[in-house]
């Protein structure tokens, strides 16, 4: 009788699944909704459909509290009006990071872009990006949801119809799991991430500067200071970018050169040390001394990009009620790398009809005693 009890309990006890509501309606009148992932560890993960935007992870700290630690803005408007500056917490695409010129070629096509970033593409150039789409979301068996989008041909000035799918699930062992698939009916090329910046002290809690970090990197790739690499890759040995030891983030922030647009902080692009491309790797580890949160970063990409928010102003007030300065946040986007299109020797972001490109990245958090 007693275990039957405890067994009921448990079951009682048990995540009941992918969590529904309205969200609100966009400018142009689209409904987005919102989903909620829940674990028996005190973990939630929020997001809504339009571009597949994180609003939300809450995880405990060394107390046990939970609070969310990813920044994100107050509501749908503010989301429309300023993601495209941002990109909280979005899925990225078709093509994450920059591409010089705003121009590539895929076999004898040429293809340009918009250019939004002075001559430079910057995720995918001018318009609409994944970041700006309202998905289909699926949920799934347990705390999961797959999100998918058809992006048309000629979108953005890309080439070929791209077939993507994303999936989102919240483990027992506190890792928001991240699934990409594309397919496409014609040669083209792309960079999927999801966009998140982490503030392991809470949202609210303002700069990152003592967050402890480790990165499993050798190797950066050499950039101008317009973000555009050189095609060299540099040892980062007795560089502000060397964090094969554990140190905080700003030890040594403020040598990190060349300055990315001119910003002081860190956004580049780290060469992940493996054995064989394409295997779950880890990335980086981060720790938040106060909270003793930790977060760590696997991934199948061949990059993490480290970018410390350097360029947010201070007048837009975060999901936390408070103003949101430079270096408010980490981004960990794993991804492929920037201007990959253009650079041969690259790892390929090519994608071309018959191939299944697929990805995962996976976010675990945890606590330092």
């Amino acid at each position: 009788m007693i275990a039957q009890i405890l067994a009921v309990a448990a079951a009682a006890a048990q995540p009941t699944g992918v969590e529904m509501r309205d969200y609100g309606t966009t400018s142009d009148g689209r409904q987005v909704g919102e989903y909620v992932l829940r674990n028996q560890h005190g973990m939630t993960v929020r997001f809504i459909a339009l571009g597949g935007i994180i609003t939300a992870i809450e995880v405990p700290n060394r107390a046990g509290h939970a609070e969310n630690v990813v920044l994100g803005l107050p509501d749908l408007a503010a989301y429309e009006r300023r993601n495209e500056s941002y990109r909280f917490g979005a899925l990225m695409g078709r093509y994450a990071g920059r591409i010089a010129n705003a121009r590539f070629s895929v076999g004898d096509r040429v293809v340009q872009l918009a250019a939004n970033d002075g001559p430079n593409a910057l995720h995918g150039g001018a318009g609409q990006g994944f970041d700006a789409k309202v998905w289909h979301v699926e949920p799934l068996g347990g705390e999961a949801a797959r999100l998918t989008y058809s992006s048309p041909d000629g979108e953005q000035g890309f080439p070929g119809r791209m077939d993507v799918s994303v999936t989102y699930r919240l483990t027992e062992q506190n890792e928001l799991r991240i699934d990409f698939e594309a397919r496409a009916d014609a040669p083209t090329v792309h960079n999927l991430t999801n966009h998140s910046y982490f503030n392991l002290a809470g949202a609210g809690a303002g700069p990152v500067s003592d967050h402890k970090v480790r990165i499993f990197a050798h190797r950066i790739v050499e950039a101008s200071d317009a973000g555009i690499p050189t095609g060299a890759f540099l040892p980062v040995a007795g560089t502000a970018f060397d964090f094969l030891n554990e140190h905080a983030l700003g030890d040594c922030i403020n040598n990190a050169m060349p300055r990315i647009s001119g910003f002081c902080g860190y956004n580049h692009s780290f060469m992940i040390d493996r054995e064989r491309p394409g295997t779950l790797t880890l990335a980086a580890r981060v720790v938040e001394p106060v909270s003793g949160r930790t977060l760590e970063v696997e991934t199948t990409e061949p990059t993490v990009h480290i970018y410390t928010a350097n360029h947010f102003p201070g007048t837009d007030m975060g999901n936390a009620g408070v103003p949101l300065t430079a270096l408010h946040g980490l981004a960990l986007e794993t991804q492929h790398l920037p201007d990959s299109p253009n650079h041969p020797a690259f790892p390929t972001t090519v994608l071309r009809p018959g191939e299944v490109f697929r990805s995962t990245t996976i976010f675990r958090f945890g606590v330092e005693r």
